[in-house]
């Protein structure tokens, strides 16, 4: 959920996300992933990276032949463990090392090989180092994956030729998400990005009292009514989406939109990669919303009723998110970088939120003039 800085690696299409595959000889200095890669040994801190200091880093990196030159900076991430490595040639590597336990290596190489396609057609994205074939390697239980380093700009989505720029460039991911499924990955649902996580904050013991009592009526009603919205629209055209494609996972490089961070990558429809592009108040979503269906439609058939899903997607953002805050609370990282959270003005100013929120999908959603 945070932002890589990545640059995309020229490679051709690679065939990934059959399954697991059993690599009991590992051609890349033995640490290729298997089909079941076992977690990082027991620590007694309780979080998945206690054990995952700079030293592991560069060894990891040095396991696959390069050579690091100490330079460790760790970037803005948090679900997983991102750093930018130097090398003794003056270049840098990034370094993703995956939050153990939450994808099975099928799930990994199915977003990986998502991103070969798109690669393959010239499509920006930050796409995986190849070494021997592989993409996914182990090193003292973590898995991890190299990129390259790209440097870019935030989108100004206030710029109509940008969002002219990015409609293109999501239809064109849609276009190849649409011509096959995942097997292993999982889909967007109500179910899981909305009634899981009432359900955790419900039995977690971040809510008291009276705020327990008013997010658990609110949260209940939000639900029924985003549940009506996608009944009332009806069967969905599911594709695979990049998932998480908020600004802070583009970059904007030679005139062009550079996607990073497959990590979420999920079934479900456009719509999930294109709401989040739209900001400010109705009119100005409005005139965005024109700009960015003119360019998506150059390339992919845009879907005039998914606008009735906005802003149901929006709330069941809302609520995965605090419940993804709660359930990584464990993690150091968490309480450092949002100190904010699990306070009583939080969760005051959440339910507030969420009431707003169930306010606005009784507005009339954004049309296409």
């Amino acid at each position: 959920m945070a932002s890589l800085t990545l640059r995309t690696s020229s490679i051709a299409t690679i065939e990934i996300g059959k399954g697991s595959r059993d690599r009991a000889e590992a051609s890349v200095n033995g640490n290729v992933a298997s089909a079941q890669s076992p977690p990082p040994r027991a620590s007694a801190q309780s979080h998945p990276f206690a054990s995952l200091s700079p030293d592991l880093v560069l060894s990891a990196v040095e396991s696959l032949g390069y050579a690091a030159d100490a330079r460790v900076f760790a970037l803005n991430s948090y679900e997983n463990r991102v750093y930018q490595v130097g090398l003794e040639d003056g270049s840098s590597l990034i370094v993703k090392f995956y939050r153990p336990r939450r994808w099975s290596d099928a799930q990994i190489r199915e977003e990986h090989g998502f991103i070969a396609e798109l690669n393959s057609l010239e499509i920006p994205v930050a796409a995986p180092i190849i070494l021997d074939e592989e993409t996914i390697f182990v090193f003292e239980g973590f898995r991890f994956s190299l990129f390259e380093r790209l440097a870019g700009r935030a989108v100004n989505l206030e710029n109509p030729d940008d969002l002219v720029s990015m409609g293109r460039f999501v239809a064109r991911i849609h276009a190849v998400g649409a011509r096959v499924g995942f097997a292993h990955r999982g889909e967007l649902s109500i179910e899981r990005l909305g009634n899981e996580s009432r359900e955790f904050l419900l039995q977690s013991g971040f809510l008291e009292g009276d705020l327990q009592r008013a997010y658990e009526t609110l949260s209940a009603d939000l639900l029924t009514e985003v549940a009506a919205r996608f009944d009332a629209h009806g069967p969905l055209r599911m594709l695979r989406l990049h998932g998480d494609c908020h600004m802070g996972n583009v970059l904007w490089r030679d005139d062009t939109p550079h996607f990073v961070d497959f990590d979420d990558t999920m079934m479900g429809p456009a719509m999930q990669d294109l709401w989040m592009m739209l900001s400010g108040d109705r009119d100005q979503q409005q005139m965005q919303l024109i700009e960015l269906v003119e360019g998506y439609n150059e390339f992919f058939d845009f879907v005039p009723s998914e606008l009735s899903l906005i802003e149901s997607l929006r709330a069941l953002r809302l609520m995965h998110y605090s419940a993804w805050l709660g359930r990584r609370w464990s993690d150091p990282a968490f309480p450092l970088s949002f100190p904010w959270f699990n306070t009583q003005r939080y969760w005051a100013e959440h339910i507030l939120e969420l009431r707003e929120q169930l306010a606005l999908l009784d507005e009339a959603p954004l049309r296409l003039i």
